[in-house]
């Protein structure tokens, strides 16, 4: 039996929760083997704290969309205007639902938004030991353009490549 394919819709703010919830789902799969679960732990409560996300979805300067399928939120992605374009922020699809074209969909979303925003670029920051990221990336179009490593404070670090794609 084939499955309904994903709907992408700007996030409302009753599904916050289920985001914070798909994102530790998502970050429990992909980040122990490449930061410390302390460093896990810290950065979900900060970038997912309900009442920040809830901000973002009032800031016309932030874009929330969520794939849903049969009723479900199985992927989000959040992006950020900034002076020299847009930062593609969070982008995660369930592990169960990845390569179903979800990811690709939900980032169509999300440049579509930059464009109406005139940005000339889309950013992003993946880690640098996260190579299927890179590579899926890569084949949208990204590029990196520069390595480096950001405290963010706590005595964490993320050692990331900055990626770009001109939109």
């Amino acid at each position: 039996m084939d499955e309904a394919p994903a709907t992408i819709d700007r996030m409302a703010p009753h599904e916050v929760d289920a985001v914070s919830t798909l994102a530790r789902v998502v970050w429990q799969a992909t980040y122990p083997s490449l930061i410390p679960q302390a460093q896990i732990d810290a950065m979900l409560a900060d970038r997912y704290a309900p009442a920040r996300m809830r901000e973002q979805l009032d800031d016309p300067r932030h874009a929330w969309r969520v794939a849903r399928q049969a009723g479900a939120v199985v992927g989000f992605a959040h992006a950020v205007l900034e002076d020299a374009g847009c930062k593609l922020d969070k982008l995660y699809v369930h592990p169960g639902r990845q390569r179903r074209g979800i990811g690709a969909a939900l980032l169509a979303a999300i440049e579509d938004w930059a464009r109406t925003q005139q940005a000339p670029r889309l950013r992003l920051q993946v880690n640098r030991g996260n190579v299927q990221a890179i590579h899926a990336y890569e084949k949208y179009g990204f590029r990196i353009v520069e390595s480096r490593v950001f405290d963010i404070g706590g005595g964490f670090v993320m050692d990331d490549h900055v990626m770009e794609k001109r939109l």
